[in-house]
């Protein structure tokens, strides 16, 4: 009785009100929410929600502002209704609502009238009749109303068809009388009905075959619908009602009698044809409907075809176009709209085709025929599509469609083009091609294989581009070879072959030769003997000749690269015809093809060498060369010859290819003995040749000089025709005077050209006869005449020329014609002038076209350099000062930077090879060579030193050939056995001249200097630099020690000197064979042997010189010249006099200070202690403090670019015993004297002089800068003092940071600055790092709590690095507390509060603290109370042990503190405490703990929350004994509050919620209680898996404990939490147990009162989650009742609208 009581005053209706009028609520959240309740609601009390909704329904979107959500929640309870329980009446109230609103606005499509209509289609599913009598009494209204009714009429026919289809015939009676009064707008309405009605009755029929719906009347009315849609609506001018009338149309032609379709056609097609002339995109839709009228009118079953042929042509006529249109997106990925619409075509065609394929065949070709390009183009894709489907019925017609393909040959179109050759090759596959017009069809695939980019097009927009064209020829012109069955090849290959050697030879088909050369090695494969073949090609006078195949192959070998591996199918074409040749060629070529094919198969690795295209043209000149010899017939060269001149019409002057065909035409003629046949090709040579093209140019010069090997005097003849010619028309001279271009581009083209062929004539043209020809050459003016150009081209073929003059000379004399070359210096002026580079020009800013002509003058300068007579050292000083400037240039571009920097290097070792006549001379000059050098060497420009030092090490190679003498390794001299000869040739005519005139004096190469210089490049950054300079030192030291007694001279030990030399060689091969290798390693080794290496004078003037290594401009170089200099001193310091001693010292002095990098400087100054401590140091310190002392009196040391340089002199003699020992007493003694910061019982006294003031605060100021340069020198020996005085320190720093940050907060900012300074010194000193890094964080913050936590961090680095120093700070630290300073105090609370914490082995010190903490917990300072109380939780637990009552009680004070920050900090510290504390000391005063706890649990910090949270979880451990029932009553009581903080918006609240729960459940009488935290659910911060762990948890709490009024009332109590979240967490929680309890006094006590909170929230709360969860809540404790009478409830519909409507109604 009492559940049924429950149940019947369950406020149902008022909780449904509610959840529906937050349908309109503002936050999509609670929207969602409500609409969520309403579906669970619904499924149990449908007919209640459907009253609810019908209640704000009748108010209109007027007074509800989400009809939509309402009507889809009625959609969903009317299906919810289970059969018989729906009550037509009020269904039809529904119907007449939702119909009312859906005519109550003109819009056709909103959002509400959609939802509307899935309302009437529900209602349709129960009430069909009645939703559609609803209906039908709006279709005969207003205009306005049909056309919505007849979309929902629409769209139940395609939900329910077959409910629908029965009662088509009441709709059609209905809707066909109004049909002629709908307007334009409404009839695509209309018509997409009749779509949806026929597609439901196609669907009726399909599943219901033996009850047709379809009786006559239905029939009548959908013939009279058709021929209104058809008559009427089908011309409409509006473009939409036409289309979806045709959509409609062509879905209906399937239901009408064959006698109304029939008659209909003549109207409907036309109507459907006009949808393809204005928009494309109605395409798709009217193809559809065109398929099902041809399918409806031509492949019936009960009658004869309803359209003759003729009739179809205007639809074919019309279709043809649509598949240009389309045919381009048939390629796009996916099944794109054009795809669709191109197939659907074919389709159509494919139709006709059945029925009437003569006549089709007849029509496509007459297409064709009117070359009307769309059509043509359709025509043929259709004959593509149906020749292989429609093959039989078309096989008498091959004839008809070869002649038309034949006629469209000439079609300009690429669209037309395309789809032909697709055809030929669909053709072909189908035996159509056979004789001339088979060869006709194969020469059309060829020719468009050929096809390029830039041809002459139709038209600029079609859709096909010569690609694509090409792409398809060519494949199809392999098909025809390859694909083809055997039967069909037979017939086929007769075309093909020889047919396609035609192909080769015109220029037309260039393009296609790959196609055609993979062909025919096909159709040669494929063959079992290729004789035949050759017989037949013999046979055929059209056939091009063996020789002009073999021409045309050669010249087109040109490309490796070339598409489609066109050089390896002509190597394979030329192997399969080598029968066509003279005899023993075919041997020869076997042998050689593979080679060549072998060398371009890999085009990607054959791209890496820049060279591959030269190599290749060599390799087909050397190959024609070859082929040639072996035939070993003059007839056939000569023939061979005359088809090579035939060739130049095939190529234009600016092709690569006629470049080549000159190199042809002259390794052939060098092969000629005719002179006259000779003489004559060089004129057609030189005729056909365009000069002003450099690529042909240079071809027709290398043409020339390969003539010129065996025919010279004729090649010259040549030449000298041709420059008798030049400028020698008078109409030349006049075109002159008035056109600056055209004599400069002709004279310049001619010049070059000119000069090209006399050098390339040169150097092929036997050594014994061009002596006299160069002098004739040179011997005139030509060569000046020739630097008139201005072309970058022509100079670089001037240039070309001249080099290959000089190496026309030194390649005779290497045959033994040695001969100087006469006016050598002009010519090297000449080049000097043609690279074009003035003195005050720039080296950064150069062309690519002129940095390519200086490298070759380079390389010609080099040439030049290296002939007789040997240059004098005004050509040596203009040649390098015009050509040293190019180590400057810039790295890109890289492949013309580096050809140009290496002949430069080459150029400058020709120079030291050349002159100088004597050992001296030679040194001198590599020494002002090397000097040159220097500024690049030491450049900060990281390719410049690479450049730099590649060139140095390039000229000491060549410096150490000629210098080194018949010496021994050993040096010994005479006839020793380790005697070494050196090499003769490069001694020249000194060999019977004393050594002093052929070897240099050791002191002339200023080792000292040079070493001094290179040094510093052994540790580059560049690896490639380091490996360089090292070898670089291993030759200078290489050639000392080879030097006539050069080791006995020098004062050093010999056998010490060529060990060190060979330690040395043993680290550059490590360099060489291993590039991991430490860097620094390998300098050590590198030093070390050059420090045994040099003499003494050597070394003092290293050591002089140093300043410039030492600053070098790379930080890592200048760091081992730094370290080089102090191995230096450290290995043989004690051989410096005093004088050396103060000069290095001022050198290391200069370099210190002109270093800007602070580190390197401090590296500099080391050097300097090095000094001082291997030599005197006494000298040392007068030089540095003598520096200091000026820059004190002079400069302002602090600002100093780079610091001061003596302060790091501090730090480097504090690593010293005699120095730190000195320098640490005076600092002790500034400091016991001084105070950093000033008391305040200073203020009042008095100076006693103004210059006393300056002089103690210079001293004071330098003492605090030496004191913390000696923290940061890190030597041992100042460590050792520092931690005499460690406590002390500490102390004092610590107690003077809290003052000085007294003082920083009163806007007294340097006293703590400088504080700070001295600190991380003293942290740098003592190594500890970490507390230099907490310095340097947090050192200057003003907050109280960031110099706290400071303080106590340094106290933790502090006692983890130092614990033995703990005591004793302890001690000093413990008496601060008393002192009157607050901040001292607090610095000494924060500083204890961590050093306690390492204090449990000094039990004296430790009660001394505690006792000290324990009283400052009433210190008048908050921070003194919360760090004293951090500490005394903080201490060790052995010693926790004894105090742990006397700390928890303090603890437990201090949670009452008026101080939130205590109580924070009491409360973390309890926490600390209990994880260790005995149950004794805690038990008394559980309760007491639990219940100030619980008061912390309400706080507005959430810190202080989770902290209260965790704090009693973590005394739930304790609760074992006579306390336990009563922490049992505290577990219960907090149950429900942590329940609804588990998904607090603080992380760390739900994370302690969390933790605290499990160790609750232990505790709690509850079985699987603590696998509930075991699930997913609960670590989750998802709310919906919150929300089910809640559930979960309910369940548990309501079947097994006995607290739920308990947890009820806690609950209820959080629902007016101060934070939303925790609101919407107690509504859930508490509705979850309430929808969950069996407990009728529970329900009755709470129910009431949680409804009405939830009315209460849900009409009144701000926060939109609250509302979210009131919603929830709602639909749950109505799913979930135990009643099931308010599943009954039906809302009192005679005043529903009104109290619905009025909101103090819902909330009352």
């Amino acid at each position: 009785m009492a559940s049924s009581s429950l149940g019947s005053s369950i406020p149902a209706p008022e909780a449904v009100q509610l959840l529906v009028s937050s349908l309109a609520d503002d936050s999509s959240v609670v929207r969602e929410a409500s609409m969520a309740s309403l579906r669970d609601i619904a499924s149990l009390n449908p007919l209640l929600v459907l009253d609810c909704c019908y209640a704000v329904s009748r108010g209109g979107r007027r007074r509800f502002g989400n009809m939509a959500g309402v009507f889809q929640v009625m959609a969903f309870s009317v299906g919810a209704l289970e059969e018989g329980e729906s009550d037509a009446v009020f269904m039809g109230k529904l119907a007449k609502i939702a119909t009312a609103e859906i005519i109550s606005s003109k819009e056709l499509n909103a959002d509400w009238q959609r939802q509307a209509s899935g309302l009437l289609v529900s209602i349709g599913t129960h009430f069909p009749d009645l939703m559609m009598e609803e209906i039908f009494l709006h279709l005969s209204g207003p205009a306005t109303a049909s056309p919505a009714m007849v979309q929902i009429l629409a769209d139940f026919a395609t939900s329910d068809a077959l409910q629908f289809t029965p009662r088509l015939k009441g709709v059609l009676s209905r809707v066909l009388p109004i049909l002629g009064n709908v307007r334009d707008l409404h009839r695509p309405i209309f018509a997409n009905a009749f779509k949806c009605w026929s597609q439901a009755v196609w669907l009726y029929i399909t599943d219901l075959t033996s009850d047709s719906p379809l009786d006559s009347d239905v029939m009548s009315f959908l013939n009279s619908v058709f021929e209104l849609l058809l008559r009427v609506w089908a011309v409409s001018r509006d473009h939409k009602v036409r289309v979806s009338t045709v959509e409609a149309l062509g879905q209906m032609v399937g239901l009408i009698t064959r006698t109304q379709l029939k008659s209909a056609l003549p109207r409907l097609i036309p109507a459907i044809l006009e949808l393809y002339k204005k928009d494309h995109d109605d395409a798709l839709l009217a193809t559809c409907s065109l398929h099902s009228l041809l399918n409806a009118s031509l492949l019936s079953e009960s009658g004869p075809p309803l359209l003759d042929f003729e009739d179809l042509t205007i639809v074919l006529s019309t279709l043809l176009p649509v598949i240009g249109i389309n045919s381009e997106s048939k390629r796009c990925s996916g099944i794109s709209v054009g795809r669709k619409t191109y197939n659907e075509v074919q389709r159509c065609f494919l139709t006709v085709g059945l029925v009437y394929p003569e006549d089709l065949f007849t029509f496509l070709l007459n297409k064709c025929k009117l070359k009307e390009d769309p059509l043509t183009f359709g025509a043929l894709c259709i004959l593509k599509h149906l020749l292989p489907r429609l093959f039989e019925a078309w096989h008498s017609k091959r004839p008809l469609l070869v002649d038309t393909a034949r006629s469209l040959l000439d079609e300009q179109s690429l669209a037309v083009r395309k789809a032909l050759s697709e055809l030929i090759v669909v053709m072909a596959s189908h035996c159509y091609l056979a004789g001339p017009s088979g060869e006709l069809f194969v020469e059309y695939l060829v020719h468009h294989s050929a096809i390029g980019e830039s041809e002459n097009l139709k038209a600029k927009g079609e859709p096909v581009s010569p690609s694509q064209l090409r792409a398809v020829c060519g494949k199809g012109l392999l098909l025809l070879t390859v694909t083809i069955p055997e039967m069909e090849y037979m017939k086929l290959q007769y075309i093909l072959w020889p047919f396609l050697l035609k192909m080769i030879i015109p220029k037309i088909y260039t393009g296609a030769v790959a196609s055609v050369c993979r062909c025919i090695s096909e159709l040669c494969r494929r063959r079992s003997s290729t004789t035949p073949m050759l017989i037949e090609c013999k046979a055929r006078a059209d056939i091009p000749s063996p020789e002009e195949l073999f021409t045309r192959l050669v010249v087109l070998l040109h490309n490796p690269l070339a598409k489609d591996q066109l050089a390896s199918q002509i190597l394979t074409v030329l192997g399969y015809l080598s029968p066509l040749f003279p005899k023993n060629i075919s041997m020869f070529w076997q042998d050689e093809i593979p080679k060549m094919k072998a060398y371009v198969f890999d085009t990607e690795d054959l791209q890496l060498d820049p060279t591959y295209q030269e190599t290749w043209d060599d390799m087909i000149i050397n190959f024609l060369a070859e082929s040639l010899d072996v035939t070993q017939d003059a007839d056939w060269v000569i023939s061979l010859g005359n088809a090579f001149a035939k060739q130049y019409i095939l190529y234009t002057p600016d092709d690569d290819h006629a470049a080549l065909l000159h190199r042809c035409i002259g390794i052939l003629l060098q092969k000629v003995n005719d002179r006259a046949y000779v003489r004559d090709k060089i004129d057609w040579m030189y005729e056909q040749a365009d000069i002003s093209i450099p690529a042909n140019r240079l071809g027709l010069a290398k043409a020339m000089g390969l003539v010129a090997a065996s025919h010279l005097d004729t090649v010259l003849e040549k030449l000298k025709i041709i420059v008798d010619n030049v400028g020698q028309s008078i109409f030349q001279r006049i075109l002159s005077l008035f056109s600056e271009s055209y004599k400069t581009e002709d004279s310049d083209d001619i010049h070059a050209a000119l000069a090209l062929m006399y050098g390339y004539a040169a150097k092929y043209a036997p050594s014994s006869v061009i002596e006299a020809r160069i002098d004739a050459l040179v011997g005139t003016n030509m060569l000046s005449r020739l630097l008139h150009v201005r072309q970058q081209t022509a100079k670089q073929a001037v240039i070309t020329a001249i080099d290959l003059l000089g190496r026309a000379v030194i390649n005779a004399a290497e045959t033994g014609a040695t001969f100087p070359l006469k006016r050598r210096d002009q010519m090297l002026d000449y080049i000097l002038t043609l690279m074009g580079r003035d003195e005050n020009e720039g080296f950064a800013e150069s062309s690519l076209e002129v940095l390519h002509t200086q490298a070759l003058a380079l390389n010609a300068c080099t040439t030049l350099v290296s002939v007789e007579p040997k240059l004098t050292i005004e050509t040596r000083n203009r040649v390098m000062k015009a050509t040293l400037g190019f180590f400057a240039l810039p790295n890109d571009p890289s492949d013309v930077i580096s050809p140009l920097i290496d002949n430069l290097v080459t150029l400058l070792c020709a120079i030291l090879l050349t002159s100088g006549e004597d050992g001296r001379s030679r040194a001198e000059q590599l020494l002002h060579l090397l000097r040159q050098l220097d500024q690049y060497v030491s450049s900060p420009i990281d390719y410049q030193r690479k450049r730099g030092c590649v060139a140095v090490h390039e000229m000491l190679l060549k410096f150490r050939k000629l210098c080194v003498g018949g010496y021994c390794a050993l040096g010994c001299s005479g006839d020793c056995p380790h005697r070494k000869y050196a090499d003769r040739s490069m001694q020249g005519n000194f060999s019977n001249l004393p050594s002093v005139f052929l070897f240099p004096d050791r002191e002339v190469l200023c080792l000292g200097d040079r070493i001094i210089t290179y040094l510093p490049r052994c540790a580059d950054t560049n690896s490639e630099v380091r490996k360089i300079s090292a070898q670089i030192l291993d030759q200078f030291f290489s050639i000392s020690l080879s030097l006539p007694k050069a080791v006995l001279s020098s004062g050093l030990d010999s056998e010490d000197s060529y060990k060190a030399l060979s330690s040395l060689e043993d680290v550059i091969a490590i360099l060489k064979s291993d590039a991991s290798i430490d860097p620094s390693e390998v300098f050590n080794r590198i030093v070390s042997s050059i420090c045994a290496l040099l003499t003494e004078d050597e070394l003092v003037a290293a050591l002089n010189s140093c300043t410039a290594a030492i600053c070098d401009k790379i930080r890592q170089s200048a760091e081992g010249a730094i370290q080089a200099v102090t191995e230096f001193v450290s290995r043989r310091g004690s051989q410096l006099s005093e004088n050396d001693i103060a000069r290095t010292t001022q050198s290391l002095l200069s370099a210190a200070v002109h270093i800007t990098d602070k580190n390197l400087r401090v590296e500099a100054i080391g050097a300097i202690s090095a000094l001082a401590e291997n030599t005197q140091p006494a000298i040392v310190f007068n030089e540095v403090l003598a520096t200091a002392g000026r820059d004190i009196v002079t400069k302002d040391i602090t600002r100093m670019r780079g610091g001061w340089p003596m302060q790091d002199a501090f730090y480097a003699f504090s690593q010293h015993t005699e120095l730190s020992v000195l320098f640490m007493e005076h600092l002790i003694s500034i400091l016991n004297r001084s105070s950093l910061v000033k008391g305040d019982s200073h203020k009042g006294e008095n100076s006693s002089s103004s210059s006393e003031t300056h002089v103690e605060d210079d001293i004071l100021q330098a003492a605090i800068f030496a004191l913390t340069a000696f923290f940061r020198g890190g030597g041992k020996i100042g460590k050792k003092a520092v931690e005499k005085s460690y406590s002390s320190l500490v102390g004092a720093l610590t107690l003077q940071l809290g003052s000085c940050h007294g003082l920083a907060s009163s806007g007294q900012q340097d006293p703590l600055r400088v504080l700070l300074t001295s600190f991380q010194a003293f942290c740098e000193c003592v190594g500890d790092l970490e507390m230099g890094k907490i310095l340097a964080r947090n050192g200057e913050q003003r907050e109280k709590e960031k110099w706290v936590d400071l303080i106590g961090d340094i106290a933790g680095c502090i006692s983890i690095k130092r614990p033995k120093e703990v005591r004793h700070i302890c001690l000093i630290l413990t008496k601060a507390l008393n002192r009157p300073q607050r901040f001292q105090r607090e610095a000494a609370a924060a500083a204890l509060s961590e050093f306690i914490r390492y204090s449990g082995d000094f039990s004296s010190v430790m009660e001394k603290m505690v006792e000290a903490l324990c009283r400052h917990v009433s210190d008048d300072s908050p921070t003194v109370r919360r760090l004293c109380l951090r500490g005394l939780v903080q201490m060790p637990s052995a010693c926790m042990n004894h105090y742990t009552t006397q700390v928890i009680g303090v603890t437990l004070a201090l949670l009452d503190d008026l101080d939130e920050s205590v109580q924070l900090t009491a409360v973390s510290c309890l926490l600390m405490v209990i994880e260790s504390a005995s149950n004794d000391a805690v038990e008394p005063i559980l309760l007491n703990l639990s219940v100030r706890l619980r008061n912390l649990q309400v706080s507005m910090d959430p810190k202080m929350r989770a902290n209260a949270f965790s704090a009693l979880g973590a005394l739930s451990k304790y609760a074992i004994g006579g306390q336990r029932e009563g922490f049992v009553e505290q577990i219960h009581s907090s149950l429900p509050r942590l329940i609804v903080h588990l998904h607090d918006d603080d992380p760390s609240i739900r994370k302690a919620c969390r933790v605290t729960l499990k160790q609750f459940a232990p505790l709690v009488d509850i079985i699987n209680y603590s696998a509930l935290y075991d699930t997913r659910a609960f670590g989750s911060d998802d709310r919906t898996d919150y929300e089910n762990f809640v559930r979960d948890l309910s369940k548990h709490l309501v079947q097994e404990s006995e607290r739920v009024d308990t947890y009820m009332a806690s609950t209820i109590q959080a629902f007016d939490a101060p934070w939303p979240v925790i609101q919407a967490n107690a509504i859930h929680f508490s509705t979850t147990m309430l929808s969950l309890s069996e407990d009728q006094h529970i329900i009755s006590l709470y129910y009431p009162q949680v409804f009405e909170t939830l009315v209460s929230k849900m009409t009144r709360s701000q926060d939109s989650v609250v509302r979210a969860a009131c919603s929830s809540a709602f639909g749950l404790l109505l799913r979930s009742s135990r009643s099931t009478l308010w599943r009954g409830a039906r809302l009192d519909r005679s005043d529903s609208g009104r109290k619905s409507n009025d909101p103090e109604s819902v909330k009352k």
